[in-house]
């Protein structure tokens, strides 16, 4: 079992024992204290975040990865978009080959520049699925002021920007997986937790990511920390829907015999999205993982991935690669007040 899988199975382990565990506890210590005084310093106002001449909204989390962040950030780009405002989208572009040094245009809104190996999964998928402005960059505020001047974006929405204090935001939006929690609650990288409990005075509204086709769960749990963080929380539904040939956008039969595979935080909630079908085998690669003709070329029959692996996958001449179309259900005029 690889280093990372083993610190993930960890995280989501509230018995965990062991010596790996004891240190990365120790670790935790230190982790907390710089977590910590950053986040005293930016209270204080001794540091103070830069603004930007536009509405900045973070869709974010205070765990590590899978919590369901990218579907949220392009429902609401589609929505702003929708009543005639300009979004552009600003991530880290984790992942990708393109320098985040540098300010990356991936998409002007119109025109795609870079693929998917290039830009990172997430980040391309937000072009190809919104259709708005999308820049990648590790200096959240330069690249949401290159936004405004060059493009007179109107809104700015940093995907996973919680924790990116630099930028001031105008609405602060943090997800929860329904499922998976805060795992453990302990910080790294003894647990997700990417900081401790002066975060959640930060949150402005607070979203319920069901990772379930049963949204009862969510529901309850939405009145439950609505209650306990006095915050006003919505559920957000992510559902699967159809299963498409990446090349030919042909729909898979329900039933069919199928191996599935993905590279994301959580592999466990993309199988169970698929129990309609003949589970033949289940794939899970490294989260971002760049994949290659090797990983594929020995898997007979139809090759189920999700939608962020699928654009990695597109320049691979197979025809019997597939991904699960999701549907996310969400009230975006509600959740920014509208």
């Amino acid at each position: 079992m690889e280093l990372k899988t083993k610190i993930t199975e960890i995280h989501y382990n509230k018995d965990a024992k062991g010596a790996l565990f004891k240190l990365l506890e120790f670790c935790s210590v230190f982790y907390g204290l710089g977590s910590g005084l950053k986040n005293l310093l930016y209270d204080k106002n001794i540091l103070k975040p830069k603004r930007v001449q536009a509405y900045v909204i973070s869709v974010g989390n205070v765990t590590t990865g899978g919590v369901g962040k990218t579907p949220v950030v392009a429902e609401i780009a589609k929505y702003l978009t929708s009543i005639g405002q300009k979004p552009a989208i600003v991530s880290r572009g984790y992942g990708g080959g393109l320098s985040n040094k540098n300010i990356n245009i991936i998409s002007d809104g119109e025109k795609i520049y870079h693929n998917a190996q290039m830009a990172g999964d997430e980040p391309y998928w937000l072009a190809e699925n919104t259709k708005s402005i999308v820049i990648t960059t590790k200096n959240r505020f330069k690249g949401a002021e290159y936004a405004v001047k060059k493009f007179a974006a109107t809104h700015i929405i940093l995907d996973d920007g919680f924790q990116h204090r630099k930028l001031y935001r105008d609405l602060d939006i943090v997800l929860m997986d329904s499922e998976k929690g805060f795992g453990n609650e302990k910080l790294l990288p003894a647990g997700p937790l990417r900081e401790g409990t002066e975060a959640f005075k930060r949150i402005d509204k607070f979203v319920i990511v069901s990772k379930n086709t049963d949204h009862k769960r969510a529901e309850k749990l939405a009145k439950i920390m609505g209650k306990k963080l006095n915050l006003q929380t919505f559920v957000c539904k992510t559902e699967p829907d159809y299963i498409y040939n990446i090349k030919t956008g042909g729909r898979l039969e329900t039933g069919s015999e199928i191996t599935a595979m993905c590279a994301i935080g959580q592999p466990e909630q993309f199988f169970a999205f698929l129990q309609g079908y003949n589970l033949k085998s289940k794939i899970a690669l490294d989260d971002h993982h760049q994949y290659c003709e090797e990983d594929i070329k020995n898997i007979q029959g139809n090759i189920v991935v999700t939608e962020k692996d699928a654009v990695k996958l597109q320049g691979l001449n197979y025809d019997n690669i597939y991904a699960l179309k999701l549907k996310t259900v969400i009230d975006v005029k509600e959740l920014l007040g509208e």
